[in-house]
């Protein structure tokens, strides 16, 4: 009988053990099943990951999005995201596993951005618009814009770095450097400049960022599509006579935009940008011209002769086009007799 009872003693004593294993052998295997292959993700968010950001607060910002914190917190300790975390956007999508976003950022494994270049008229305006986009900050972008020795590696310099930006939409990463998204631009630019659109450049006398520069100017005279080949095609007419183009808005860059009315003193600040004061075209773009205005100068018109143009007194945002000054003089005075018609009006 003690016997028995020792040998009963001894198997309730294995048996409790071994539940004991099976217990915690169970948690840790569903610990791994909970981590690796069970989605934790029930809405997808998007994530970015700045250089200064701690796996703390991704785990805050992912708090609402995921089935079991726990799961995460534990997954991101084991793989030592604290280290190996990496800057970047991320799109977190549902389904995902806790493994997969430690990875995810661990490894860089990035959702491009959509970088949108503008159409504007300051270097400032460009820089923050980029800076808004991507990690780089607008001080970097604004110094790289002024970098000589930078924008010289892509063909351009400080006066000419409009021309290097073509306004579109453009697939990057985030975390794009400087040189990439210069780069990108770069790509651009030459896939813009088809051996049909150098031609036509040849054929006008124009070199690839003289067009750029034209451009610039025709923008600064209008936002109305049908006006853009007849505008650009005065100004060639204007060069071709050796006239000086006396445009405006090259004189509104010159104030750097902070005046609504061009004044008779302006006319005289002696700059290769005032186009009453010299002939030619000025030395850099005036703002970033989209595709639309250089398609306007590579294709402009030309044939009708004007050499003149003036707002309408419609005041419908076109344009009013002569090929004698006597014509135009008599353009300006149905415009200015509309002006002041209206002036009068509002002061009533």
């Amino acid at each position: 009988m003690k016997k028995k009872k020792g040998t009963n003693w001894l198997l309730r004593l294995l048996g409790g053990v071994l539940g004991a294993v099976i217990v915690v052998g169970g948690g840790k295997a569903w610990f791994w099943l909970s981590d690796n292959k069970v989605p934790n993700v029930r809405k997808g968010i998007e994530l970015f990951v700045y250089p200064d950001t701690s796996p703390e607060q991704v785990l805050t910002a992912l708090d609402s999005c995921v089935l079991r914190p726990g799961s995460l917190k534990r997954t991101f300790d084991e793989h030592k995201v604290a280290e190996y975390i990496q800057p970047g956007h991320y799109l977190v999508k549902a389904g995902q596993t806790s493994v997969y976003i430690a990875r995810m950022l661990n490894n860089c494994w990035q959702t491009p951005v959509q970088l949108l270049i503008p159409s504007v008229r300051l270097k400032g305006s460009l820089a923050r618009s980029i800076s808004t986009q991507m990690m780089v900050d607008s001080a970097t972008v604004a110094d790289a814009l002024e970098n000589k020795e930078l924008l010289e590696r892509y063909g351009f310099k400080p006066s000419t770095a409009f021309s290097l930006f073509i306004p579109d939409t453009y697939e990057m990463y985030w975390t794009a450097s400087i040189d990439d998204i210069f780069g990108r631009q770069k790509k651009a630019w030459d896939a813009f400049w088809t051996d049909d659109n150098v031609n036509k450049a040849r054929k006008l006398g124009l070199s690839r960022q003289q067009v750029s520069v034209l451009a610039s100017i025709v923008k600064g005279e209008s936002n109305v599509p049908s006006d853009y080949a007849r505008i650009a095609g005065v100004y060639l007419n204007r060069l071709r006579k050796g006239m000086k183009l006396q445009a405006d808005p090259t004189i509104a860059f010159l104030l750097n935009y902070e005046s609504n009315r061009i004044l008779k003193k302006d006319l005289k600040i002696d700059s290769p940008y005032n186009t009453y004061m010299y002939a030619g075209l000025p030395p850099g773009p005036i703002n970033v011209p989209g595709k639309e205005y250089l398609n306007a100068v590579l294709n402009p018109d030309t044939s009708s002769g004007y050499l003149y143009f003036c707002a309408d007194p419609s005041f419908d945002g076109t344009h009013r086009f002569a090929s004698t000054y006597t014509e135009h003089l008599k353009n300006a005075r149905a415009f200015q007799k509309a002006l002041d018609k209206r002036l009068r009006q509002k002061e009533k």
